[in-house]
């Protein structure tokens, strides 16, 4: 027999060795336990399902009640396409555009809807079409990327006060207002200088005979004008140059060449003209220059307080509870 070298049995040893390592290697690939491996065949199986699972499309929010709202009102909700009259009108159809201009209304004062919007905007909003105006709304929010927060409007009537008006989250009113403006028991400004390039003033919403006042102190310059258009209507020249038109007036109560103070009753609004609705219109000029009642005039907010304030909030939560449940259901 040979004898292994140096007297060692090395292939043997080499056999061995072998042997061992090959059975640490499969103790060492193998599942612990049986609980181990059922576990694993969970996990794979898990993966393998996650893009069927996210096909399915989440149930529907149970609808509500649109008599909940009360008769007539329902709720248009949508991401913004292109622009605010499209979003509408593919929204709520053929009452798209006059929804799109109510809207726009409200929240004129924080941006340009023509210019501001962006991709991922959207719109809410409770509404009915009403028959002394084209549509009425009683609450709505914007979803602004650019402000990078939500807008608000909410319908409500303050106690002692001649008009719902609008206000927000935190009973502040929505719109600016004339500091010495020509008209202080209004409804909403329905119009301003810069919505239509040939509209040359602000127009207030207003029942006939509510009072129009002299913004300035003034000289009465002329009176019923081109009766056809104005109506009639009330020219004055401010002591600083400009001169003010207000037109579609029920009742004149100066005469041309008459001095008036600031905040003195000169004329009585009315729907007289051209005028489709019960309105004052006020204009500016400088010379041949038209100027923008906004600019001319300082600018203040309405604010709730104490109880009124109070009470607001209370009404603004059940609105904003029923607006989020009719959203979630469209």
């Amino acid at each position: 027999m040979i004898q292994p070298p140096f007297g060692k049995p090395w292939l043997l040893y080499v056999l061995l060795g072998s042997s061992l390592a090959l059975n640490l290697v499969m103790v060492l690939d193998r599942p612990s336990s049986p609980e181990d491996a059922e576990v694993e065949d969970e996990a794979v199986a898990a993966d393998a399902e996650a893009p069927a699972a996210e096909a399915v499309a989440a149930p529907a929010a149970p609808a509500i009640d649109p008599a909940s709202l009360g008769e007539g009102w329902q709720v248009t909700a949508a991401p913004v396409d292109s622009n605010l009259a499209r979003t509408f009108q593919l929204a709520a159809g053929e009452q798209g555009d006059a929804l799109a201009a109510a809207y726009a209304r409200l929240f004129v004062w924080e941006l340009d809807l023509r210019r501001d919007l962006q991709k991922g905007d959207s719109v809410e909003v409770i509404w009915r079409p009403h028959p002394t105006a084209v549509v009425e709304v009683l609450a709505a929010r914007f979803h602004s990327r650019k402000l990078g927060k939500t807008l608000e409007a909410w319908r409500w009537q303050p106690p002692g006060q001649a008009f719902a008006t609008y206000w927000d989250e935190t009973g502040r009113g929505v719109e600016r207002r004339l500091v010495g403006g020509p008209i202080q028991h209004y409804e909403q400004i329905t119009a301003l200088l810069k919505d239509r390039p040939k509209h040359k003033g602000m127009d207030f919403k207003a029942p006939v005979g509510a009072e129009v006042l002299a913004p300035a102190h003034a000289t009465v310059t002329r009176t019923n004008w081109n009766w056809a258009a104005n109506g009639n209507c009330v020219e004055l020249q401010f002591d600083d140059g400009h001169i003010a038109k207000l037109l579609h007036l029920s009742e004149n109560k100066v005469e041309a060449g008459q001095r008036v103070t600031a905040g003195q009753v000169i004329a009585l609004s009315g729907n007289t003209g051209r005028s489709t609705a019960p309105h004052l219109h006020y204009e500016l000029h400088k010379g041949e220059q038209v100027v923008d009642p906004l600019d001319y005039h300082d600018l203040e907010q309405q604010q709730l307080t104490g109880a009124t304030l109070e009470a607001f909030l209370a009404e603004r939560a059940r609105m904003a509870a029923t607006l989020d449940q009719a959203v979630a259901a469209i």
